[in-house]
């Protein structure tokens, strides 16, 4: 008797560590103003 509980729980157990936990939603939110502009060459030495 007390290996048909052992079976049972082991098999209860088993069952509920293979469940997948609802998934949440994934929101993307981006952040503000993420594009720059590209920096222009000014020369060797800066801006002579």
């Amino acid at each position: 008797m007390s290996k048909k509980i052992i079976l049972g729980l082991v098999l209860v157990s088993a069952f509920a560590a293979c469940q997948r936990p609802a998934a949440e939603p994934e929101v993307y939110v981006p952040a503000p103003n993420p594009v720059t502009t590209e920096p222009v060459y000014q020369g060797k030495y800066g801006a002579n």
